[in-house]
């Protein structure tokens, strides 16, 4: 049972990665339109444990990947990601466990760092059918 559950999560990571490629390649106002477009209301506060990785949407958005099945659009209240010198580290606070917008801080250890306005879940899979669909047409 664990082996399906593993494959499963690698399978899932692969096509999240595929999808952040292919996002990539999109303006930054394209890419953030479509996780815009795929997020839910914002949240007040988000469990906060080991984070798989993160991507820069704009210089106030970023995509924090906590497993492949949940992934969060994150409003910061300034250029923060401007002044990262392409750090690959991204450090967030929290309080015991949880992320909470309003209060919790994202930097990337050169001392500026931006508080997190807002938080939204990302449904991925939707957001991938999306960008696929969107591809497609514009190959017809």
């Amino acid at each position: 049972m664990n082996t399906i559950r593993n494959v499963a999560t690698v399978l899932s990571a692969a096509l999240l990665v595929s999808l952040a490629a292919c996002a990539s390649s999109m303006p930054r106002e394209e890419r953030l339109a479509l996780y815009q477009a795929h997020a839910g209301e914002p949240l007040r506060k988000i469990p906060y444990f080991s984070p798989q990785g993160w991507e820069e949407v704009d210089e106030n958005h970023i995509l924090l990947t906590m497993r492949p099945s949940e992934v969060y659009l994150m409003t910061l209240n300034g250029p923060c990601l401007d002044y990262d010198n392409g750090k690959a580290t991204m450090l967030i606070t929290n309080t015991a466990g949880y992320v909470q917008q309003k209060f919790d801080r994202v930097s990337f250890g050169t001392g500026m760092n931006c508080r997190i306005e807002e938080i939204r879940q990302v449904d991925m899979k939707a957001a991938r059918e999306a960008n696929k669909a969107s591809s497609d047409a514009i190959r017809t």
